[in-house]
């Protein structure tokens, strides 16, 4: 696998032919890539073999492929006619088989909307008849069950898989009901059933029925309607939302929708060490109307509707709109950090993301990668990882520029180094590279008085560091690294994404409007990163009585605006 590339194949190759390979070559990712076969309409079944049946002037190629399945070009319904065809249902399932399966459901919404799939699989379920039993225009007799069993476990892979992305999605419960009720009746008459009946049912009952989480499943596929939206949020979601304490100055605040005022106020006031009866939560649209919180109000979904921002101002104050200054009390606040246990901090760090990375569906990556939006109810839990990235590069820098003392900000330099290989030891790639990318900030970069008192170990450590972000070679360093790292393991998230949408851009979907499946392969494969690294699970490795260290790295105080930190940049470390 190391070193083949990905080729922009002709659609009308059976095989893979050098001779016939586009001339484009993409620097992608390596991939074991295979050779594909061009499948339409008219293709009788026997088009749909194995491995084994393929051309044969040239062994080698065969021999490469030894556990890769043959991967086609067609339409969404031939593709799952082949699948259902190629499925095995001993106990332990056909490595190749099991992921053409899992390519299928990663990828189907990028071609066909959740309607057409549940048609298609009902179109599959051969029908009870009196007599013959015809499906796919064949009589048959002894394969009508097990075409029924086939069905319902390619069903009950799809309902483990998505969960409940399922359970508020009408078409799929429909379905799901229909097909129920089909296998009831045919239980009687095929008592071999009994089995696929009894996991149905456990699947249905675990994932579809009793399942309370908020995400929603959209109906609508990736191909035809990328722009559709819920149009609201609900109550029970989580999401950032920033509280502003000056026009480039927040507190990063993880809250339910249903939040109300004086509970993010709380959240605020601790983290500004104030007392929370001195401080008064404002609205302000981008028109500059003004809107005072009550204690009992729902600021975010206030907030969301009027389409501006949360300010949180001084009482005392409220009548203007200069909220908090930067100055030395702002300042003596980013010294808490300088206090508390690295390795603390660093797993605190790492808890906060693995929330996060856990709670991603593999299906946010491909909505993200293909809808072109990265937001809304799709993607909701890998933007908010995604935006915690940000924020951690942010503080990082914050914290340093906002110490204006020389001494100070050297052993707060130090403490980001040690908290960075913290984060490295504990797998947590993602903060990770969030503190390093802070360290390298220009406007941290500069401060040469600082770095110059940096002890010479410390550089040492933080160079070793900065080696494995090095974009050269695909960011080489990086993926050695991180493939030697057993799970659980969270990845630099933005890579990830990066990897997806290179194969997304760098090759069609549609050839000849038949599904390009070797693309889609490509795609779920790094996709299933995800379920790799999270293969184990982190437990909460935060020690209990540092409450305050929790609260702290949960509710980030950052500046967002280049050209504030520049400006405290300068004014710490002016131009020579």
């Amino acid at each position: 696998m190391g070193s083949s590339r990905l080729r922009v194949f002709d659609p009308h190759l059976e095989r893979k032919d050098s001779a016939a390979l586009s001339e484009r070559e993409l620097p992608l990712p390596t991939f074991d890539v295979p050779y594909f076969k061009y499948i339409d309409e008219e293709d009788e079944d026997d088009e749909w073999s194995s491995r084994s049946q393929s051309s044969t002037e040239d062994d080698s190629v065969d021999s490469l492929l030894s556990d890769r399945y043959v991967v086609v070009s067609g339409t969404p319904e031939k593709i799952l006619e082949h699948l259902l065809n190629d499925l095995h249902l001993e106990e332990v399932q056909d490595k190749e088989t099991e992921t053409l399966l899992d390519d299928f459901l990663l990828t189907y919404t990028v071609f066909m909307t959740t309607d057409d799939l549940c048609q298609a699989l009902l179109r599959q379920y051969p029908s009870l008849t009196s007599g013959c039993r015809k499906y796919q225009g064949k009589e048959e007799n002894s394969d009508v069950p097990c075409r029924k069993r086939k069905v319902l476990h390619l069903v009950s892979q799809w309902i483990a898989l998505y969960k409940d992305w399922l359970h508020e999605d009408e078409h799929s419960k429909m379905f799901l009901k229909t097909i129920y009720r089909n296998v009831l009746d045919d239980v009687y008459e095929y008592p071999i059933l009994e089995k696929e009946l009894k996991e149905f049912q456990k699947i249905l009952g675990m994932h579809l029925f009793y399942f309370s989480h908020s995400t929603l499943f959209h109906q609508f596929s990736l191909k035809e309607n990328w722009l559709q939206h819920r149009g609201t949020v609900t109550e029970t979601e989580e999401i950032f939302c920033h509280v502003y304490i000056t026009e480039h100055s927040y507190v990063s605040v993880k809250a339910k929708v249903s939040s109300t005022a004086q509970e993010i106020l709380k959240v605020v006031a601790e983290k500004l060490q104030r007392a929370e009866e001195d401080l008064a939560l404002v609205a302000i649209t981008f028109s500059g109307e003004k809107h005072e919180f009550q204690p009992n109000d729902l600021a975010i979904s206030k907030s969301l509707e009027a389409s501006g921002r949360m300010y949180v101002y001084r009482r005392d104050l409220a009548d203007t709109l200069n909220p908090f200054a930067e100055n030395e009390e702002s300042q003596q606040r980013s010294m808490r950090i300088l206090g508390m246990n690295t390795w603390d901090l660093a797993l605190e760090l790492m808890n906060f993301d693995w929330s996060l990375f856990n709670s991603i569906h593999e299906q946010e990556l491909i909505y993200f990668t293909f809808s072109r939006q990265g937001s809304g109810e799709h993607t909701m839990n890998l933007s908010l990882l995604l935006q915690r990235c940000n924020e951690v590069q942010l503080w990082v820098v914050t914290e340093i520029l906002l110490c204006s003392q020389l001494g100070k900000r050297v052993q707060l330099v130090k403490k980001f180094i040690k908290i960075a290989a913290h984060c490295k030891a504990q797998r947590n790639l993602n903060s990770f590279f969030a503190i390093v990318m802070g360290l390298n900030t220009a406007s941290v970069s500069r401060l040469s008085q600082t770095w110059e008192k940096i002890p010479g170990k410390f550089k040492k450590l933080f160079s070793e560091l900065e080696s494995l972000t090095d974009p050269s070679l695909n960011h080489k360093a990086y993926r050695d690294a991180f493939k030697k790292m057993k799970p659980p393991k969270i990845p630099f998230m933005p890579l990830l994404l990066k990897d997806v949408t290179f194969i997304h851009e760098g090759n069609k979907t549609f050839l000849d409007n038949l599904v390009n499946f070797e693309k889609l392969h490509m795609i779920a494969d790094t996709v299933r990163t995800l379920r790799h690294c999270r293969t184990n699970q982190f437990g909460d490795m935060s020690p209990k009585e540092h409450q305050e260290l929790k609260s702290y790295v949960n509710h980030l105080y950052v500046i967002d605006s280049q050209q504030a930190l520049f400006e405290l940049s300068h004014r710490l470390e002016p131009r020579a």
